[in-house]
C-alpha cells in the first residue's frame, strides 16, 4: 500500500510458541492488576481494625484503582507512541514499588499510600497486556487469547478474597503486597525475553501533557465527590460542590484541548464510531455493579456467615467457577464462529438476575445460596468483559490500538472507582449509624469502643445478643445495594441490542496503517480503505 513503511505494510505475525510465551507474562501482569482489586477484600476488617479505620475503609481499594483509572489512557497512548515493551517493564516496576510501601505501611495513611503508587503502574498492567496481544494477533484469532485474559481475571476475583483470607489468617495481610514481588519478577522476565514486538517508525512523539493533566483532575474530583458526598459531608456542602464544578470544568476543558492537540491521549474520533460509544457506555456500567459487589461480598460473608477470611474467599470460588469456563468458551466460539454480539448481551442479563438474586440475602440464607448467586453473575461476567474489549479493537487500526483499549477501560475503570466508591460510601455510613444506633451500651462498655473497632474475630467473643445486632447491621447495610444497581445492568443490556457486528479482521497486517497520524488521530489511507467498515456500521466515514 502506497505511503507505508516496510515495516508496518509486512507485519509478523507471531508464532503459536513464541504467543504462548509472552502470554505466560501478560496474564501474570493482568493477574496482578485484577488480583490487587479484590485480594484486600477478605483481609478489610482486620486491617481496618488493627489499624482503627473503618472510616476510611473504602480508600484501600478506591486508592489504587482511581490511581490506575488516570494512569490507563496515558498508557494506552504513550504505547501507541513510542512503543509497550519497555513501557510495560516500566509500570509493572512501579507496581512492585507501591506493593512495598503498603507492606511496610503501620497507619492507614501510609496503606492507602502504597496503594495508590500500586495503581500508577498497575494501570499499564491491563491496558497494554491487552494491546500487546493485539500487536501480534489477529483480531478474529485474538478471541482465544482474549478468553484466556479473561480467565486470568476470573482466577483473581476469588484467588483474590481467598489469598487475601489465607494471608490474614496466616502470616499476616501484609503478604497481600509482598505477594507482588515475585509475581511482579515473573512478569518483567517473561516480557524482556519472550516479547519481540513489530519495529515501526514511530517517529519523535508528541505529548499532551494538558490533556493528561486535565483528565487526571477530572477522574479524580469525580471519584472524590461520589465517594465524600453524603458521608464525610454534606451533598451541600462547599467542598462537594466544588469537585462537582471541578468535574464538570475539567471535562469541558478536556474536550476542547483534545480537539487541537496534535496526539490527544483521548482522540475524539474514538466517539466517531457507535461500537465504542455502546461498549465503553455498557462497559463503565458494568464496572460499577461488578467491582461494587467484588469488593464488599467477602467482607459481607465473614461478618454475616460468620466464616473466617480463608473459608470466605473459598466460598467466592463459584464465581470463578462460573466466570472461568465461560470465558474461555465464549472466547473460542468467537474464533471458531466470527459471531460475538450475542454474547455480552446475554452477559449483561445474567449480570443482572445475579444482582437481584443477591439483593434477597438474609442472615438465615444458606451459604449454598449464596454461592449460587456468586455462580450467576460471574457467569454473566464471563460471557461480557473480553468480548466487549475485542469488538472495540476491532473497530480501529492497530496503531490505535492501545489508545482506543485504554479509553475502553478508562471509562469502564471510571466504572469500578464510583462502584467501589460509591457503593462502598453507602455501605460504610449505614453501617456505622446501624451500629452506633444498635450496640447496646453495655457491648460498648465491654471493648467496642465504635464501630471502627470491630473485627470478626471481636463479634464471636461477643453475646449472641450482640452478634445478632451486627450479623444485622452488615446485612442491612449491604443488599439494598445491589438492588439499587440492577437499572445500571438493564440499561447496558439495552445499549448493547444497538452493537453492529462487524467481521473481525483475520491478519495483522490488515490492522497496519499508515506511518503517522494526522491532527485527528487517523489516517486518509486508512480511511479511504475502511470507508466499507464504517457504512457498514451505519455510520458517518471518521474523517468526516
Amino acid at each position: 500500500m502506497a505511503g507505508m513503511t516496510p515495516a508496518q505494510g509486512e507485519a509478523r505475525v507471531a508464532g503459536r510458541r513464541e504467543i504462548l510465551l509472552v502470554m505466560v507474562g501478560l496474564m501474570t501482569a493482568m493477574l496482578l492488576s485484577a488480583l490487587d482489586q479484590t485480594i484486600f477484600s477478605t483481609a478489610l476488617p482486620t486491617i481496618v481494625g488493627e489499624l482503627d479505620g473503618v472510616d476510611h475503609m473504602l480508600w484501600v481499594t478506591t486508592a489504587y484503582i482511581l490511581a490506575a483509572t488516570v494512569m490507563m489512557p496515558v498508557y494506552g497512548k504513550l504505547g501507541d507512541l513510542i512503543g509497550r515493551k519497555s513501557l510495560f517493564i516500566g509500570a509493572i516496576a512501579v507496581f512492585i514499588v507501591g506493593s512495598v510501601v503498603g507492606a511496610l505501611a503501620t497507619a492507614m495513611p501510609e496503606l492507602i499510600l502504597g496503594r495508590a503508587i500500586q495503581g500508577l503502574g498497575g494501570g499499564g498492567l491491563m491496558i497494554l497486556s491487552q494491546a500487546v496481544i493485539a500487536d501480534i494477533v489477529p483480531a478474529r484469532e485474538r478471541a482465544k487469547y482474549m478468553g484466556l485474559m479473561g480467565a486470568a481475571f476470573a482466577v483473581s476475583s476469588v484467588i483474590g478474597p481467598l489469598l487475601g483470607g489465607w494471608f490474614t489468617d496466616g502470616p499476616g495481610w501484609q503478604w497481600c503486597l509482598w505477594i507482588n514481588v515475585p509475581l511482579g519478577a515473573v512478569a518483567i522476565v517473561s516480557v524482556m525475553f519472550f516479547l519481540h514486538p513489530n519495529p515501526q517508525d514511530r517517529g519523535r512523539p508528541t505529548l499532551d501533557v494538558a490533556g493528561m493533566v486535565l483528565l487526571a483532575i477530572a477522574a479524580s474530583s469525580l471519584v472524590l465527590f461520589t465517594s465524600w458526598g453524603g458521608g464525610h459531608y454534606e451533598w451541600t456542602d462547599p467542598l462537594i460542590i466544588g469537585l462537582i464544578a471541578l468535574t464538570v470544568v475539567a471535562g469541558l476543558v478536556f474536550v476542547l484541548v483534545e480537539r487541537r492537540a496534535k496526539e490527544p491521549v483521548m482522540p475524539l474520533l474514538l466517539f466517531g464510531r457507535r461500537n465504542f460509544n455502546l461498549t465503553t457506555a455498557a462497559g463503565l456500567m458494568i464496572g460499577v455493579a461488578m467491582f461494587g459487589t467484588l469488593a464488599y461480598m467477602p467482607t459481607y460473608l465473614q461478618m454475616v456467615g460468620q466464616v473466617g477470611a480463608t473459608e470466605a474467599g473459598l466460598l467466592m470460588i463459584p464465581m470463578m467457577g462460573a466466570m472461568l469456563p465461560t470465558s474461555i468458551i465464549v472466547g473460542n466460539t468467537v474464533s471458531r464462529t466470527g459471531r460475538y454480539k450475542i454474547y455480552p448481551i446475554v452477559g449483561a442479563a445474567i449480570v443482572t438476575v445475579g444482582l437481584f438474586l443477591l439483593s434477597t440475602m438474609t442472615p438465615d440464607h444458606g451459604l449454598w445460596l449464596t454461592c449460587l448467586y456468586l455462580a450467576v453473575f460471574g457467569m454473566g461476567l464471563g460471557m461480557m468483559m473480553q468480548t466487549l474489549v475485542l469488538i472495540v479493537q476491532n473497530t480501529f487500526p492497530i496503531t490505535m490500538v492501545g489508545t482506543a483499549t485504554a479509553a475502553n477501560n478508562f471509562f469502564r475503570q471510571i466504572g469500578a472507582s464510583l462502584g467501589a466508591a460509591v457503593v462502598g460510601s453507602i455501605f460504610t455510613n449505614n453501617l456505622i449509624d446501624l451500629l452506633t444506633e444498635r450496640i447496646p451500651p453495655d457491648v460498648a462498655a465491654g471493648g467496642i469502643e465504635g464501630a471502627n473497632s470491630i473485627t470478626p474475630e471481636i463479634v464471636g467473643t461477643l453475646p449472641q445478643a450482640a452478634q445478632d445486632v451486627i450479623i444485622g447491621s452488615y446485612n442491612d447495610a449491604l443488599t439494598p445495594v445491589f438492588l439499587s444497581i440492577v437499572p445500571l445492568t438493564l440499561v447496558a443490556l439495552v445499549l448493547l441490542l444497538f452493537v453492529k457486528e462487524v467481521p473481525l479482521r483475520t491478519s495483522v497486517s490488515e490492522d497496519a496503517v499508515p506511518e503517522s497520524y494526522e491532527v485527528d488521530g487517523a489516517s486518509a489511507a486508512y480511511l479511504e480503505r475502511h470507508e466499507d467498515d464504517a457504512a457498514a456500521e451505519g455510520e458517518e466515514p471518521a474523517r468526516a
